[in-house]
């Protein structure tokens, strides 16, 4: 077994079918991502480790630095369309985790309206993030430059 990945799981998760304007998504996704990751350290107390504990998550201290990490990195892959599939994934997980304890006591204290009026953002990114996990980046990314094509494969 050698130490490269296959070509045929690079075409996979770099190729697209989606059309140019796709950047528009990503370009949404990837900023507010960024910009959320990048605040979560320089704002910790209101929107990073002190936020988490204020909402009741485990490790605060661990967890917001974590997230505000991993926003920066997949973030950033997003914007640039480069392993956007998988830039997605821990994109998802963060919204969904954002969604179930920021939302849903919204949802159960206040009502639908109110949880739909503040969820907007995070309902956006979700899907937005799930999108580019179906589609891919598009043409005008990196993925798509660097994505081995059907013919370069062996054999």
């Amino acid at each position: 077994m050698s130490a490269a990945p296959r070509p045929d799981l690079l075409r996979r998760i770099a190729e697209t079918r989606a059309p140019a304007p796709t950047v528009l998504i990503r370009l949404a996704v990837g900023s507010v991502f960024l910009s959320e990751g990048i605040q979560k350290f320089l704002f910790a107390a209101e929107l990073g480790a002190g936020r988490f504990a204020k909402i009741g998550l485990p490790a605060p201290e661990v967890l917001g630095p974590f997230v505000g990490a991993v926003e920066i990195l997949c973030g950033t892959l997003v914007l640039l369309g480069l392993a956007t599939r998988l830039a997605a994934v821990p994109l998802l997980a963060v919204m969904l985790v954002a969604l179930a304890t920021t939302k849903l006591p919204i949802l159960m204290k206040r009502g639908l309206w109110a949880m739909a009026h503040e969820s907007r953002t995070d309902w956006a990114m979700l899907l937005g993030a799930l999108f580019l996990l179906l589609v891919g980046a598009g043409p005008l990314s990196l993925d798509a430059r660097l994505a081995p094509k059907a013919t370069d494969r062996a054999g």
